[in-house]
């Protein structure tokens, strides 16, 4: 994706903000030239999916595209059942993450580890589901809302649901809705990105933390702030801070404490 669009751009610095799985579709935030300094703080947003989980087989990269390595059978499950087996999935909760990932161990990518037939102990850490909804159960079929934080791999959540739930599983089709601000009903794919003129499929970088606070400044204030230095502005407070020069330009983002009355830089864009 990031060099088909640095082929359309004609621009070189081009990245994105969350790795999909080669299964998934969906939501993937796109980053140029000096927005790409932006991909951290968008990343922080939540995220939310919906997922597919097939129940009665588990597979090597718990999803459809990895080889069957264990089946049983599938017990009679009400909605019910299933909604307050969901509900030990929520909050803060300890995940270990598939093997076939792209975590590193001892300097290579788990999944290149695992491929090579190598052993692959990945440690659990704690992701956050905020939510965690039935969307529909039909038979060995389980299709689930998921909002979580950066972290969580929904292939393990449905792993780990499905042995909850008394049997074994895995993803068999995933879509990402939304990523912080930006939503899969205000995306463009790939092939109509490439149809339309490319400047007018991009959006402003405030787009990526929409209710951060701003500033506009003057412009000798402006050039202080570009160069680096903390500039005034009386009784903000908050950790990101949109600042714009004179002609509604922006040029960065900044943050405010507390009793300080400064913007301090924290981006130049």
């Amino acid at each position: 994706m990031v060099a088909r669009v640095r082929r359309l751009a004609g621009q070189k610095r081009v990245g994105h903000a969350g790795t999909l799985d080669p299964l998934a579709e969906g939501v993937l935030p796109v980053l140029l030239g000096r927005a790409t300094r932006l991909a951290d703080f968008i990343q922080l947003g939540r995220k939310t999916y919906v997922a597919t989980v097939q129940l009665g087989t588990a597979t090597e990269t718990d999803d459809r595209e990895g080889a069957v390595i264990a089946a049983q059978p599938v017990p009679s499950l009400s909605n019910l059942q299933i909604e307050d087996t969901l509900g030990r999935f929520t909050g803060e909760i300890l995940q270990t993450p598939p093997k076939y990932s792209a975590l590193k161990v001892a300097g290579q990518r788990a999944y290149a580890l695992a491929r090579a037939g190598h052993d692959v102990d990945l440690t659990p850490r704690p992701v956050t589901i905020d939510s965690l909804l039935l969307l529909d159960h039909a038979d060995t079929v389980v299709t689930l809302e998921i909002v979580c934080s950066k972290g969580t791999y929904i292939r393990a959540l449905a792993r780990d649901i499905a042995v909850a739930l008394g049997t074994v599983g895995h993803v068999a089709s995933l879509r990402r809705t939304r990523v912080g601000p930006f939503t899969l009903s205000s995306s463009i794919s790939l092939d109509n990105l490439a149809a339309l003129p490319f400047r007018d499929s991009l959006l402003s970088a405030d787009t990526a933390i929409p209710d951060a606070a701003s500033v506009h400044l003057d412009a000798e204030t402006a050039r202080r702030f570009a160069n680096g230095q903390p500039v005034p502005a009386a009784g903000l407070q908050a950790d990101c801070v949109w600042v714009y020069d004179p002609d509604g330009r922006l040029i960065g983002l900044g943050s405010a404490a507390s009793g300080q009355d400064l913007v301090r830089p924290r981006l130049a864009l």
